[in-house]
């Protein structure tokens, strides 16, 4: 028996609601669940269908002991909604099929009234996020004369995974960006898509370093863009936060990358959802230096959601074998020495380098300093104008939904 949904002693009121969602397979299976964060941060377990399934239940209607109830009809209603938050008591229905319980009466026991609606076209995923809602629910009416209608919504989720990894997706990412004679690095992530339960491999490559670098950290951020053309509004929101290097990086180093998807609250990637709204993600490399100078590139990924999230998937990643659709991973090596002696030797060289400009106290070459002094005098002033300081993008030209101060164009090393 299935968890009752119940609405017990509404004020106001000479009856109560309760409804019970029932699985709609013959074989008696168990009607799925998932578990959801509510609104003031609860944990609710709601029934979970997808697309084409068939909802069905059952809606019992009690009179408080001793009164009657009269009503001019009771019905269900199955409605697909999107809230804006900005104007929340207005959504807008996306779906709504009603089926009539029983006809005008009274009733001074208890009744329970089956419902059923086969087969509904439930095309997109039940999203919370900041700025819109979708949400799907049954309504239970128990309608009556004078306003005094009785009316409460019983939520279920969906959710539409795709049964095998989509085609046309896994191309690997590799970039050279950075900041001339300052800075400059080679990212490559395995792939651009990625299911809710994957892992994001690849690697940071630093040809040259000038810059004093104080840690590196991979963010993922989600882009919510609600209604279009010029009302659009978007929403950045970061979702993942992951160190990467603690410390300065040595010219020649690799960082490997290894992130984890599956402890965050993601979903996938809806390019236009019912022409009201859509969600982006990408990966946000973030660089800061010792003064607190944030140094960025961010590079859009596709996010799904696949049937068969097998735990083995996650296994073969722990164990460090490669499955099908893993065949672009980088392989992460700490350095391009290739024997012992000259690991060594690079180590020493860069130790004594460190040694002679703490004893003579060396400063950048003029035109290294010069160029540096142009970059942070360029930040200071259109930070004063976005009043955002210390964040400037390195590498290509960005979007304009990138958050960012300025813009460094780099050109091939």
């Amino acid at each position: 028996m299935n968890k009752l949904f119940s609405n017990l002693g509404i004020a106001g009121k000479n009856c109560s609601v309760q409804l019970e969602f029932v699985s709609s397979s013959t074989g008696g299976s168990e009607l799925k669940k998932t578990k959801v964060k509510g609104p003031r941060g609860q944990v609710e377990e709601l029934p979970l269908y997808k697309n084409k399934d068939t909802v069905k239940g059952f809606v019992k209607v009690i009179p408080i002991p001793g009164k009657r109830v009269e009503h001019v009809g009771i019905r269900v209603q199955l409605v697909g909604e999107i809230v804006m938050a900005s104007d929340e008591s207005r959504p807008h229905e996306i779906l709504s099929l009603v089926r009539d319980l029983a006809p005008p009466g009274e009733m001074m026991s208890q009744e329970t009234y089956p419902f059923e609606f086969k087969s509904v076209e439930m095309e997109y995923d039940s999203y919370r996020g900041t700025r819109v809602k979708l949400r799907y629910a049954v309504r239970v009416i128990v309608a009556r004369s004078m306003g005094q209608s009785l009316i409460q919504d019983y939520y279920f989720e969906v959710q539409n995974p795709v049964a095998e990894i989509p085609e046309g997706v896994g191309d690997p990412i590799k970039m050279e960006v950075g900041i001339e004679d300052c800075l400059h690095i080679e990212f490559e992530y395995g792939r651009d898509s990625y299911h809710l339960n994957d892992t994001v491999i690849g690697k940071i490559n630093f040809l040259l370093v000038r810059i004093k670098l104080k840690h590196m950290e991979l963010e993922i951020k989600r882009r919510e863009t609600v209604g279009g053309g010029m009302n659009a509004r978007l929403e950045s929101t970061t979702v993942a936060k992951f160190e990467i290097m603690d410390g300065a990086p040595a010219r020649g180093e690799s960082i490997p990358i290894r992130l984890y998807l599956s402890p965050y609250a993601l979903t996938p990637t809806y390019e236009n959802v019912h022409n009201k709204f859509g969600v982006k993600y990408s990966i946000n490399l973030v660089l800061v230096d010792e003064e607190d100078r944030r140094y960025f590139k961010q590079q859009d990924i596709k996010l799904y959601r696949l049937e068969s999230m097998a735990a083995s998937a996650s296994w073969d990643l722990i164990s460090g074998s490669m499955t099908h659709y893993l065949d672009h991973i980088p392989e992460v090596s700490p350095r391009e020495a290739t024997s012992p002696q000259q690991e060594e030797r690079i180590e020493e060289e860069e130790s004594l380098q460190k040694e002679e400009r703490i004893e003579k106290k060396e400063s950048p070459p003029p035109e290294d300093k010069d160029k540096d002094d142009k970059v942070k005098e360029s930040v200071e002033e259109e930070s004063k104008e976005e009043e955002k300081p210390g964040e400037i993008v390195f590498g290509e030209a960005m979007s304009s939904d990138d958050e960012c101060i300025e813009e460094v164009d780099l050109g091939s090393p």
